[in-house]
């Protein structure tokens, strides 16, 4: 098992993130699908390193299904959104 950093997001026209991954990584960039079975399955951990804090990166359920989230602060938002793209 590995502990992936991730630095950037890939998202669709819509803004939902369709992938993950850090740039000259082996394994970036990561699909979302992927992602999600490396961290229900235990294969890979992912996580972003914010300047003020470590956050985990989880999968969870909405309304269309699946979906990727790391929460960095208190609010809604799913922070991966702020992450450059990929």
């Amino acid at each position: 098992m590995a502990d992936r950093r991730v630095t950037h997001s890939g998202k669709n026209r819509d803004g939902d993130i369709t992938s993950i991954g850090t740039p000259g990584q082996y394994w970036s960039p990561r699909a979302k699908a992927g992602a999600i079975s490396d961290i229900e399955l235990g294969i890979h951990t992912y996580h972003v390193q914010w300047p003020e804090k470590r956050t985990e990166i989880r999968v969870a359920n909405g309304a269309n299904g699946k979906y990727l989230r790391t929460d960095r602060d208190n609010t809604t938002r799913n922070n991966l959104d702020d992450l450059p793209d990929l």
